[in-house]
């Protein structure tokens, strides 16, 4: 019965956003149908098992492989798609422009005899406009305490009026409203162009500025001109950001480079090292606790939890690694790990921020994705050896039921344990839980949640919005998954007091990764699924494992 509410459900979510794209055209219609591709495997899936038909494991990898493809195919046309849009815009910007110089013009000889005394009462309603503007502009996030408001910006496509560009070049009523100086003000209004992006407006923001205007070149390209441009005038001492303001107009965020990621400090270096040494010490007491006895209580059987603590450090170390080999190749900067104990696991995983500012999504992207696919890799090894090496008499003995606490443990221990999962208690090699539970603390850092390395690959493959509705989504599962099992509790808790908030934007933040990416992104998500899911005890019956 669950599962049919579920499968209605789905479908009622799929026609109401059929219903909610159909006014965006092709384009919108694309983005619907790659939400059908990301679903329908899924509603396949769990649709046939509710009527008693089961994929075998090739079945689910045809479908996921073709699904992928598919989402490949209609990415690439939406890409197309918004190519086509913004060229019609540019070029239709271009014409206005046009025009609207030569109607400024001819109103300006028109006029020229006007006293000065309008003029004034306009700059003074003006500034008092901008200043309102200034208190309430808030651009898409641009660090983790400041999130992204539809009271950013003022209506969608507004354009200046001849007066406004008027003031708009006073440099005097500027250093009355901005924060930043006249004279860095006047240098970085000059790193703006009609072949990168032509400024129209300035409003005030914190200790910066956001320039709204019209971008002209391409995003990577304009994004990398811009801060070459600032960095020649103004050195080390601000940054800037190409964003897109809340109804999807690009936007240059300029801010003191005082804002951007800070280095790690002595006293955060401590914490790090007491972290690391806790941790150390719950990796023993769970080694200890799966063999039936207290590490603490009994310390001198300290080589009996050796093997499985360093097994659970290893594959920390290798996510770790992962992630720093990575940032080294592409130049970035990390703080080192601030791991997180847990007496279930060992741990749960550790955190880590990002020193330097992202150049792109792909980077962000990159750097996150490293360190999951390290600890993944290494721990999948484990458990594949750790089934191989498994015979009677092996070290651990589990309960057959235990074997249905993950999908893809459980078809794994299917395909090669094979009619061993009939009995009552089967003998496994200690590598196989070692591998099981690095797959665990793998995948809860892969939920699309805040700053774990899920919601950074989100947030870098699909954007801030799309990943905070997907940690909303998260926090709530896992709370409701809370009130069975305390270590989805614990790991929410977390998550909303450390890791809630997306990462910071890019200096590029309007380029997408590639496609290639994206599958990546998808593959990883689908596998963390298939780690944290349970086989349903219909399947686990077909499978053999009761």
């Amino acid at each position: 019965m669950i599962t049919v509410l579920l499968l209605l459900a789905a479908v009622g979510i799929l026609a109401w956003g059929y219903v909610r794209a159909k006014p965006y055209g092709r384009s919108g219609i694309l983005a619907w149908l790659q939400t059908v591709v990301l679903m329908g495997p899924w509603l396949l899936f769990f649709g046939l098992s509710a009527v008693g038909i089961y994929l075998n494991l090739a079945g689910i990898l045809l479908l996921v492989v073709s699904s992928t493809g598919v989402y490949i195919y209609l990415g690439r046309q939406l890409r197309a798609a918004g190519i086509s849009i913004n060229k019609g815009i540019s070029d239709n910007e271009g014409v206005s422009e046009a025009h609207s110089s030569n109607v400024s013009a001819a109103i300006s000889e028109s006029k020229s005899g006007e006293s000065k005394s309008g003029e004034t009462k306009s700059g003074d309603s003006k500034s008092g406009e901008t200043e309102t503007e200034g208190k309430n502009s808030m651009p898409v996030g641009m660090d983790n305490r400041i999130l992204s408001s539809s009271e950013a910006f003022t209506s969608e496509g507004e354009q200046p009026s001849d007066s406004e560009m008027k003031e708009s070049g006073n440099q005097d009523d500027k250093a009355a409203l901005l924060p930043i100086p006249a004279e860095d003000l006047a240098a970085i209004e000059g790193i703006f162009g009609i072949d990168t992006f032509f400024s129209t407006k300035t409003v005030p923001y914190q200790e910066g500025a956001i320039f709204k205007g019209n971008l002209r070149g391409q995003p990577d390209k304009t994004a990398q001109i811009l801060s070459e441009r600032l960095t020649d005038r103004l050195g080390d001492r601000y940054s800037s950001f190409l964003l897109s303001d809340p109804s999807g107009k690009p936007v240059v965020v300029v801010l003191p480079a005082e804002n951007g990621p800070q280095p790690t400090t002595l006293r955060q270096k401590v914490l790090a090292v007491a972290l690391a040494i806790a941790t150390t010490a719950t990796c023993l007491e769970t080694a200890s606790v799966l063999q039936s006895f207290d590490i603490f209580q009994s310390p001198e059987r300290w080589p009996e939890v050796l093997p499985i603590t360093l097994g659970i450090l290893a594959v920390l170390g290798a996510h770790e690694i992962g992630h720093r080999l990575m940032a080294a190749r592409l130049n970035i900067k990390i703080s080192p790990p601030f791991f997180l104990p847990a007496w279930q696991l060992g741990a749960f995983g550790s955190l880590m921020r990002f020193e330097s500012i992202l150049p792109n999504r792909s980077v962000l992207f990159d750097v996150a994705f490293a360190g999951p696919a390290a600890g993944g890799l290494l721990s999948l090894a484990f458990l594949f050896f750790g089934f191989m090496l498994s015979h009677t008499g092996s070290l651990f003995q589990l309960p057959a039921e235990f074997f249905q606490g993950s999908i893809l443990v459980g078809v794994l221990a299917r395909a090669i344990l094979g009619d061993a999962l009939q009995a009552e208690l089967v003998d496994v090699h200690p590598l196989m839980i070692i591998g099981w539970l690095g797959l665990i603390i793998t995948a809860i850092n892969v939920m699309p949640a805040g700053q774990l390395d899920g919601g950074r690959m989100v947030q870098a493959i699909y954007g801030r919005n799309t990943l905070i509705r997907t940690s909303t989504v998260t926090l709530i599962l896992l709370a409701v998954v809370g009130l069975f099992n305390p270590l989805a509790l614990y790991w929410a808790v977390l998550i909303v007091f450390l890791q809630r908030q997306p990462e910071r934007p890019c200096t590029d933040d309007l380029s997408e990764p590639d496609d290639a990416r994206a599958a990546l992104a998808l593959l990883t998500l689908f596998l963390m699924l298939l780690v944290l899911l349970p086989l349903t005890p219909s399947l686990a019956m077909r499978l053999g494992i009761s």
